[in-house]
């Protein structure tokens, strides 16, 4: 056989097996005297394994490893890791299906998905809430609003900081409260006027104080372990809360201390 009539009965390109001979996975033939190669049915089975092996998945270092072991040995253990690595990505592609799924479900039961990227349905429907009382207040949304779904969208995506899952829960079900979105947007009216304000200023207690009743019982008690097992500053944060927080004026951070103390007091 000539070397396209090989490639056509294996299945491959004739280039693919000029790069096999190449590479030396697979053996040159004898040739005629005209110069061209010759090839006979155990190179077709050679080549036919190959194909097989490469289509398995296997990069062509791992196949010149297996074709090198005579005993067939090799080929059983990597087909092994192989399958194992195979089974993990229909794991993954199967639960990328489902979240797609939720997504698209998410899309059409919200109208398409929050500005803040892919959330859980859970955090979806907090952010609807929130959509729907921002559409009804006169002006434009406060950016503490805004600047707070980030927050818990980044925290749902990542929970790799301690709490950090939990927190976005635990602010999900807050604004979750019958009429808790609402207070809440008055809380941020407030924290909005005090942008050019000092932290004396007697708006920064009011802020505080309005902060703190909008936080359940339940809530502020699970709040108050956690900062306790936080060390002697309740109101210490670290990784995307810190950074949240670094934004806040001086005035806007001296309230969410004080709301934070209060919560604390609450919760003892």
């Amino acid at each position: 056989m000539r070397i396209g009539e090989i490639a056509g009965l294996v299945g491959v390109s004739t280039r693919a097996v000029r790069h096999y001979h190449h590479l030396g996975l697979l053996p040159e033939p004898a040739r005629r005297a005209n110069g061209y190669r010759e090839y006979g049915p155990a190179d077709a089975v050679a080549l036919a394994r190959l194909r097989r092996l490469v289509e398995l998945g296997l990069g062509l270092e791992e196949v010149r490893d297996v074709l090198a072991d005579d005993s067939g040995r090799e080929l059983a253990e990597v087909l092994a890791e192989l399958d194992a690595d195979l089974a993990r990505q229909e794991e993954g592609i199967r639960s990328r299906r489902v979240r797609l799924a939720a997504l698209r479900r998410q899309a059409e039961e919200h109208g398409g998905l929050p500005a803040e990227g892919p959330v859980s349905d859970e955090l979806a429907a907090v952010f609807g809430r929130m959509a729907r009382v921002s559409a009804a207040r006169p002006g434009p949304e406060p950016a503490m609003a805004a600047r707070e779904r980030e927050v818990l969208a980044l925290l749902e995506t990542t929970g790799q900081e301690p709490g950090g899952r939990r927190m976005a829960e635990v602010l999900g079900e807050m604004i979750a409260e019958p009429g808790a979105a609402e207070r809440m947007y008055e809380v941020y009216g407030l924290y909005e006027a005090l942008m050019e304000a000092a932290p004396d200023d007697p708006r920064v207690a009011r802020a505080a104080r309005a902060l703190a009743d909008c936080v359940p019982d339940a809530v502020a008690a699970e709040l108050g372990r956690a900062a306790a097992a936080a060390g002697p500053d309740p109101a210490a944060e670290h990784g995307v809360l810190a950074a949240f927080h670094a934004q806040f004026t001086p005035a806007q951070a001296a309230a969410v201390r004080g709301a934070v103390e209060l919560i604390t007091a609450r919760a003892r």
